[in-house]
């Protein structure tokens, strides 16, 4: 099983931005505990950061047939990239939106996700957990979809 891990912009500077909001850990950090998951779990991962939506949209649309799974924080293109939200229907590739923060209890412009509607679940408010937590629901998914 491979899955690809795509973060959007602004989450390079996880850390040292908003510590308050989106904690200590930097993306580093997080991609060395989702390494750790995905070796427990026999998962190949790659992980991805971009401030470009179109190289998001290029990332999404070049990992058809070589993923099986996509787990994407897209940060602020959440509520604002319909681009984003296309190539994930295009490739028809199960995806799993992750946010650190509960964008549910924050700005009500943050609340409204294109990319939420073309995924298989939103997974928000957990912090860096939360991207276990993703490896874990799309591992399940993909193995009870091949009934193993």
């Amino acid at each position: 099983m491979k899955i690809l891990c795509i973060n959007g912009p602004n989450l390079n500077l996880l850390g040292t931005r908003e510590p308050d909001k989106y904690g200590t850990a930097t993306l580093y950090d997080i991609e060395k505990q989702l390494m750790k998951e995905a070796a427990k779990l026999r998962i190949v991962v790659d992980v991805v950061q971009s401030n470009v939506e179109g190289e998001i949209v290029t990332t999404i649309q070049e990992a058809m047939g070589k993923y099986d799974g996509i787990i994407i924080n897209p940060a602020a293109y959440t509520h604002t990239s319909i681009a984003i939200r296309d190539a994930i229907l295009a490739v028809q590739i199960p995806t799993v939106e992750i946010h650190l923060s509960n964008v549910h209890a924050r700005e009500e412009f943050r609340r409204f996700s294109y990319t939420a509607p073309v995924c298989i679940g939103q997974i928000t408010g957990f912090g860096k957990f939360g991207y276990t937590m993703a490896l874990q629901a799309i591992h399940n998914y993909l193995k009870t979809k091949q009934g193993k």
